[in-house]
């Protein structure tokens, strides 16, 4: 989806001997040889665009491409080259790119919770069998599917702030907290580790605490009593001055 990151992995370890190209639509746009790396200059991605400025990561370890900030111009055919002493191994990748609603554009999606209720975050993706999908919150795992495996953290690794509250549901990947406190609040990062490719997807949650409903209502029923008061007082104040405009006939009267 637009706005994603996604890795391209080699599956492989590097070694000094071995150079490793990555191409799109046939132009190459990264490379490791030996120690040094290169990132594709703008004109060399395409003509002077913008497709892949500041977007491309490469990992010195294993040769791994990162895209960042995906938009639909990447879509295409992506190509790894690895060029070994006697050896050359090519894999192609094909990357298509989905568009988002405006609404759904920015890549951390927040969701304010009252404390007490659940939520459920959703990968936004069909699961695949053989995918591993690893849920984090402020960089701690806090669960994992892999295929049919189910794992939820410790107590001790997650400090007893999700002690039987976390729910994995094995079909889709989604995870669900339940009865929430303001401890739950931050940034929760879900990984997609697919055979050839990465996405990682952030929600947070901002919790909303009893006692901030309990002084909102209080502010507004103390603002409907002030109003209430003050309609009051305007109709007796308009009474009183009618009154008084009535005294005097009324004295002239009697005095006659």
């Amino acid at each position: 989806m637009e706005g994603d990151s996604v890795t391209l992995n080699t599956d492989v370890k590097t070694n000094q001997q071995e150079k490793i190209k990555w191409y799109f639509n046939n132009t190459r746009i990264a490379q490791i040889n030996g120690d040094l790396s290169k990132i594709c200059t703008d004109v060399q991605c395409n003509n002077d665009t913008d497709r892949f400025r500041d977007r491309l990561k490469l990992d010195h370890q294993t040769g791994s491409l990162t895209i960042t900030n995906i938009t639909n111009t990447h879509s295409g055919e992506y190509k790894l080259q690895i060029i070994g002493s006697n050896t050359i191994s090519e894999t192609i990748f094909s990357k298509t790119v989905n568009d988002v609603p405006a609404a759904e554009t920015n890549k951390t999606k927040t969701k304010s919770v009252k404390e007490g209720e659940s939520v459920t975050f959703d990968p936004g993706v069909v699961k695949n069998p053989n995918d591993v999908m690893t849920w984090y919150f402020n960089e701690a795992r806090i669960a994992e599917i892999t295929g049919d495996q189910i794992k939820i953290c410790t107590d001790v690794q997650c400090e007893e702030r999700f002690r039987d509250r976390l729910k994995l549901d094995n079909q889709t990947g989604s995870l669900t907290i339940t009865h929430i406190t303001n401890t739950h609040s931050g940034v929760y990062h879900l990984e997609i580790l697919s055979s050839r490719f990465i996405i990682h997807r952030q929600h947070s949650i901002s919790i909303i605490s009893e006692k901030s409903l309990n002084g909102t209502v209080t502010y507004v029923i103390v603002g409907v009593a002030f109003a209430v008061l003050l309609v009051l007082a305007c109709v007796y104040g308009k009474r009183c001055r009618k009154n008084d405009k009535r005294l005097p006939v009324s004295h002239a009267q009697h005095v006659i």
